[in-house]
């Protein structure tokens, strides 16, 4: 197959900067969902509803879309990230879930995702992700292990008592293990890749938690708003500054 016919891929290429702009979105996601459902009072219920409204525009727009774009892509990413917010707040808050029964809850979620995205396309990795199906498959899946590093997060420092740096270290030692996983063996790439994905949403989580959470609760009283553009700001310079190329479809 010439390059012209190949399927486009839509989603960014795996560097470095995907990594540094993925816990970015994962944090603002937790200050900025916090901002909505608790700054502004709207609560959990009615800001995981706006946020849904943006993420299903945002998704809707990425399959739509002919090629690769970056502000739609990290769009939908962070709407997932505020959904994924507010909605496990809502469950393990307001339903009265608790922290480690919507962990269980979503991790279930998320494997079901995974295997009936196997089950269907006979692969999981980013090079498939190429047709319409394939991506709302792999929207599916971001958005339940968006939601789970939220409750993840929670569990571990408020249930487990690690506070939010301690659990900060503890996803971050998490993600270090996995990317010399990545260097020095020859484990399914495709594993590593949803270990790391996954990972990065609990440690961007504790990282907001840990910017505007209360002196008292452990953590540094920033304003909500104030971190939310900083975050956003971040994340916009790298994406100027470093433009990224779309990941290359599998042949």
């Amino acid at each position: 197959m010439n390059a012209a016919a190949r399927p486009m891929s839509k989603v960014p290429e795996l560097t470095l900067l995907f990594w540094v702009v993925k816990i970015l979105a994962t944090t603002l996601g937790e200050t900025g969902g916090d901002a909505v459902s608790m700054s502004l009072g709207l609560g959990y219920l009615v800001a995981t509803g706006v946020f849904a409204l943006v993420f299903v525009a945002a998704v809707v727009a990425q399959i739509r879309a002919r090629g690769f774009h970056p502000a739609i892509y990290w769009l939908a990413i962070l709407a997932t990230t505020t959904v994924g917010t507010t909605l496990a707040d809502f469950a393990d808050r307001s339903l009265g879930i608790g922290y480690a029964g919507g962990s269980a809850l979503l991790l279930t979620l998320l494997a079901a995702s995974l295997f009936a995205w196997h089950r269907s396309e006979g692969r999981i990795d980013v090079a498939s992700i190429t047709t319409p199906r394939v991506e709302a498959f792999y929207w599916m899946t971001i958005l339940f292990s968006q939601t789970l590093g939220t409750a993840l997060g929670d569990w571990t420092a408020d249930t487990r008592g690690l506070g939010y740096a301690g659990s900060a270290l503890v996803f971050g030692g998490l993600l270090a293990v996995v990317a010399a996983l990545y260097f020095a063996t020859r484990v399914s790439r495709t594993a590593l890749f949803w270990a790391a994905f996954i990972l990065t949403r609990p440690l961007g989580a504790v990282l907001g938690d840990l910017l505007d959470k209360p002196l008292d609760h452990g953590g540094l009283a920033l304003s909500r708003y104030t971190a939310s553009l900083v975050l956003l700001g971040a994340m916009a310079a790298c994406l100027l500054l470093f433009p990224q190329r779309a990941a290359r479809a599998a042949h």
